[in-house]
């Protein structure tokens, strides 16, 4: 690592470290305060170590997460004298400026205070205690337990935003404990279906292929059959391998092309030597779980009626390290049509994937995508199944998608093509384009010419610049042109605001105004607003928005009125270019968190999430349409249990079950300068008013909480950045 100017240092190696030498490291508990700055867009991890006398160790470690160029506090507990400390800034060779570092010690009551603030504000399971409800909780502990049960909490509340920092402890824990009951399984074998294993190879390394079928021996479910076909290869080196296979195991078959057909034409001769009640699909160099195909057939035991099953998945680079890890959300057919999400594994029905005429020619490069598309196009929810366990190991080699999305550039123009086909088969009008990132795709959805009326509804008491400043930027940048704006006056004082709201009322055919003489309930504004819209299309809005994207209401308007669809969301961002909105997830924070809050505007999240329209269980009501008729249909937001909080999230779960599906967009962006006019729960009466619909949610919807199936059970419900899930 070299310094080369003025507090900008660049990391020449992959470990780049700063060696922090004193005499006064004594036992005790010291503050740390970092604050980098990173010249690219990234997602960087820092960790302090600890030598006290015999080197340094992950066991003596402290995972310091960078905010950027914005400090990080963090608490740290030293059992004994330490001889030097190890700080490593970074994780990768990257260019970063390091802006303060401050290591100091602070007496064990500030410590505690400190934890226990943090504790009660982001751990799930202690964020409604207060801090002296938790000191009274861990005082009752001996010494001993009290710092290490506390720091241990402690530790859950810190997570960077990614999911490599403890991909390697999580694979050697968790997925240990995942596992730990497969044996089980193998005991349950009256029903035992052949699964055939779909391989198409061509100029394989042998190497990599050499794994690839290994993976598939090693396999604890013992009924499958391996299918090969070599598309015609100019290199020979791995054919010999094949042969080898084939008469050492009678599960392999093995087909030599004469011609090259790609990768399409080869799959479908593998299907043709298939004899699986289901296949399963494998590229040639990639690896399967040793437990893929058990944990695969036993769902098929639970539910005979599926007729799709996929997993998560991780990368693995060239000297066999795991890295990468996606976990992926339940069946979300709007991500689908955004991103081959799916990806590998997947087990489908080989009678249903023979009579749709297995793999198309002509999409390569997005063939399984094209697959899926065909496969679901007439599947439900119930007959789709995602197993959270990484069952497949995608190679990471200089040549391959894995490794970098640019290697194979015709693989964007053949997912395009790909939905394309899919929308003209179903009857379905609508535009397809390439998405913000390469292997992305956005979808259009078409507006009838005669618009229909937009009826957008914004609550307000005082606050006359946010209200100005929201109502003007929809009247001068919308380019959607028939909408009305409601502004529902709750009881507003200010002789600014009210005579912008009288002014408005009169000046613009847009506007008119209702009054709502009671306390403020938000619930109950909105239901009286909407029995007073003149639109079809309902527009819950916050007075504090402001509008970026010209588009926003057209891109809403347009999900809204698919007919499958309930509630449509936007993407909001604070007033300094953080996503404050991209999303409700369930459970986080012990009832719903946004996911990606605070990620910088630019940056695009977990596998690209914030650039991809897709479904999510609930949108926030900032920014919300909805058609009037569903919106009516589950009588509206709950005034009576949540008139403040979660409201939101309780109306789009009741849409969810009335059978639409919620959707988020990233092509509606909007500011919303988020609480500025109602303030927040700092007086006693608020925060029991907090806590009761908290108590209230948790009593309605349970375990739905902490099932969502726009997420996954391996990420965290503590933060809102979709790290791993402590373990």
């Amino acid at each position: 690592m070299r310094k080369t100017e003025s507090n900008l240092w660049e990391a020449t190696a992959t470990d780049p470290q700063l060696i922090l030498k004193s005499p006064f490291f004594f036992k005790g508990w010291y503050f740390i305060q970092l604050k980098t700055q990173f010249h690219s867009q990234t997602i960087q991890t820092a960790k302090l170590y600890v030598n006290h006398g015999k080197g340094y160790s992950e066991n003596d470690a402290f995972v310091i997460p960078h905010r950027h160029n914005r400090p990080t506090y963090k608490v740290i507990y030293l059992s004994k004298k330490v001889k030097s400390l190890r700080l490593d800034p970074v994780e990768s060779q990257i260019d970063f400026t390091l802006n303060e570092l401050k290591i100091f010690r602070i007496p064990e009551q500030n410590a505690k205070r400190r934890i226990f603030k943090r504790i009660s504000h982001l751990h799930p399971e202690y964020r409604q205690h207060t801090e002296s409800e938790l000191s009274l909780k861990f005082i009752k502990q001996s010494k001993q337990d009290w710092n290490h049960d506390l720091l241990s909490i402690y530790k859950e509340t810190f997570s960077r935003s990614s999911s490599e920092e403890n991909y390697p402890h999580w694979i050697q824990k968790t997925e240990a404990k995942q596992f730990s009951a497969i044996a089980e399984l193998t005991k349950n074998t009256s029903e035992v279906p052949l699964i055939s294993i779909l391989l198409p190879t061509y100029n394989s390394n042998p190497s990599y292929l050499l794994q690839c079928i290994e993976s598939v021996q090693k396999q604890s479910y013992p009924n499958w059959q391996l299918c090969i076909v070599d598309d015609a290869s100019t290199q020979k080196e791995h054919i010999e391998l094949l042969q080898q296979f084939v008469t050492t195991d009678s599960r392999i078959q093995f087909q030599q092309r004469a011609t090259n057909g790609h990768i399409s034409i080869a799959s479908n001769n593998c299907l043709e030597i298939s004899k699986g009640d289901y296949s399963l699909l494998l590229d040639h160099d990639d690896m399967l779980a040793e437990h893929t195909l058990l944990l695969m057939v036993n769902e098929l035991k639970k539910n005979p009626l599926l007729q799709l099953i996929y997993a998560d998945e991780d990368k693995i680079n060239e000297n066999g390290l795991r890295f990468d890890p996606h976990f992926k959300p339940e069946w979300n057919q709007d991500l689908l049509y955004s991103q081959n999400y799916i990806g590998h594994p997947i087990l489908v029905n080989t009678k249903r994937l023979q009579g749709l005429g297995g793999f198309k020619a002509g999409v390569e490069g997005s063939q399984d995508h094209d697959l899926l598309l065909r496969y679901t196009a007439d599947l439900n929810a119930t007959q789709i199944n995602r197993i959270p366990n990484v069952l497949y190991h995608w190679r990471a080699h200089e040549q391959s998608t894995a490794s970098h999305v640019n290697a194979k550039d015709y693989t964007t123009e053949a997912g395009i093509k790909a939905l394309k086909n899919h929308f003209e088969r179903e009857k379905i009008t609508a535009t397809v384009s390439m998405g913000k990132l390469p292997n992305t795709y956005r979808v259009q959805w078409p507006i009838p010419q005669k618009q229909p009326l937009v009826t957008l509804m914004i609550p307000t008491h005082n606050g006359h610049e946010i209200l100005s400043t929201c109502i003007t930027s929809i009247l001068e940048k919308t380019t959607y042109a028939n909408y009305e704006i409601i502004i529902i006056n709750n009881q507003a004082d200010c002789p600014q605001t009210l005579d912008f709201i009288s002014k408005a009322d009169k000046n613009n055919h847009h506007l008119r105004v209702l009054d709502w003489n009671h306390p403020f309930n938000y619930s109950a504004i909105n239901n009286f607003a909407a029995k007073h819209a003149n639109g079809s299309i309902l527009g819950l809005i916050n007075n504090d928005i402001e509008v970026i994207t010209p588009e926003w209401l057209t891109e809403m308007v347009s999900h809204t009125l698919r007919p499958e669809i309930g509630c449509v969301g936007s993407k909001l961002y604070y007033p300094n270019d953080k996503i404050q909105h991209a999303g409700v997830i369930l459970g986080i924070g012990g009832v719903a968190g946004h996911g990606h809050k605070y990620f910088d505007r630019e940056q695009s999240g977990y596998f690209s999430k914030l650039e991809l329209i897709q479904n999510y269980s609930a949108v926030t009501a900032a920014c919300l349409l909805i058609e009037k008729n569903i919106f009516n249909q589950v009588n509206g937001l709950d005034q009576k249990n949540l008139p403040i909080a979660f409201n939101d999230v309780d109306f789009c779960i009741r849409v969810r079950n009335a059978g639409y599906r919620n959707i988020w967009t990233p092509y509606a962006e909007l500011y919303h300068h988020e609480s500025i006019s109602r303030g927040s729960d700092n007086t006693p009466e608020k925060i029991k008013r907090a806590n009761q619909e908290v108590q209230y949610m948790k009593n309605t919807w349970g375990k739905s909480l902490t099932q969502d199936p726009a997420y996954n059970p391996n990420l965290t419900l503590t933060h809102e950045n979709y790290s791993i899930k402590s373990v």
